[in-house]
């Protein structure tokens, strides 16, 4: 199992509620969740990520060398520009995400909570004759996520990435609870992924198993460059992509909200014309409650799935589902 960095500091906050697998050792929310949405959303508060692990790599190769290992082009980029890439094993299937951005002298990244080690491991096992270094920076820097929209100045000194949807900061640790206190206030991680599975933003090991491939969850383009040279698992991409029949779909899910509970992360899908009985179809990856659409999830299912069939989730939960993989 991934080690997970300790607790954050900001547990300590007024109403601060643990969060759960895979996400322990910072807060689910702060006692008011869709306060907290509803503030990310218009723009204001930030997110403690604090427990994502923080990866760097300096020296002069260090863009060219993770060129060829990454399924993003690299080689080129610019400081300051914020990309996404992954890590593929040898049949295509992904195993690491990657957040990253160049300062000019250094790439930062943050990975899943406790994933660092290994894909530290298998960085060191390609550094050849390269001139780069790998450090693990997670006990020095706790990510910070600041929403789209955010008028908080990033910090003097601190790298930050950002894109559409807000501004990660790379934070010193010992300034996590100073930063608190100037620009609360804190949401919890709940609102966050309420708002990652709105906007339909896929997770290692939330939306990924062991043989999910990038066109299954519309990585392609944001994270997968089609034009780029070698990477381990390129062959897989390319015949997919070339082929055009990925075995899977993500799909956005609208449950019925009358359920008192959600369903968990492996519920099965099924044809609502099939009953709570019949054959499953596929897998609720992620869930959650949302301030303005109430219960939606996100699912990965066959691609013959009917893009307009109404589905049943868990016990038999009705939903309806919006497209966000072309069959």
């Amino acid at each position: 199992m991934p080690r997970q960095s300790k607790a954050s500091p900001l547990l300590s906050l007024p109403g601060a509620v643990a969060a759960e697998s895979p996400d322990e050792g910072v807060a689910a929310h702060y006692g008011e969740l869709f306060r907290e949405q509803r503030a990310l959303a218009d723009g204001s508060g930030f997110v403690d990520l604090s427990h994502r692990g923080v990866v760097t790599v300096s020296g002069a190769d260090r863009l060219s060398w993770l060129h060829l290992l990454l399924t993003q082009h690299v080689s080129e980029l610019p400081p300051g520009q914020a990309t996404e890439a992954l890590v593929l094993s040898a049949n295509g299937h992904i195993e690491h995400a990657l957040y990253l951005v160049d300062d000019g002298a250094t790439t930062w990244v943050h990975v899943e909570p406790g994933t660092q080690e290994a894909l530290i491991g298998y960085l060191e096992s390609m550094k050849f004759f390269y001139q780069v270094e790998v450090a693990d920076r997670t006990g020095e820097f706790a990510v910070v996520h600041l929403p789209a929209g955010s008028i908080v100045p990033t910090p003097e000194g601190v790298v930050a990435r950002e894109t559409s949807y807000g501004r990660d900061l790379f934070l010193p640790r010992e300034r996590l609870e100073a930063f608190a206190r100037e620009h609360g206030p804190a949401a919890g991680v709940l609102a966050y992924e309420a708002l990652r599975v709105e906007a339909h933003r896929p997770r290692v090991g939330l939306e990924t198993d062991h043989r999910t491939i990038p066109h299954e969850l519309g990585w392609i383009g944001t994270a997968v460059h089609l034009n780029k040279g070698c990477y381990r698992g390129q062959e897989t991409v390319a015949r997919v992509q070339n082929l055009g029949k990925p075995p899977r779909r993500l799909v956005f899910l609208h449950l019925d909200g009358s359920e008192v509970g959600l369903p968990g992360h492996g519920a099965p899908v099924r044809l609502a014309a099939d009953g709570p009985e019949g054959r499953q179809l596929g897998f609720v990856t992620t869930s959650a409650r949302h301030h303005e659409l109430g219960p939606v999830a996100l699912a990965l299912v066959k691609r013959n799935v009917p893009v307009d069939a109404p589905l049943l989730v868990g016990e038999g939960t009705a939903a309806s589902q919006e497209t966000v993989v072309e069959p």
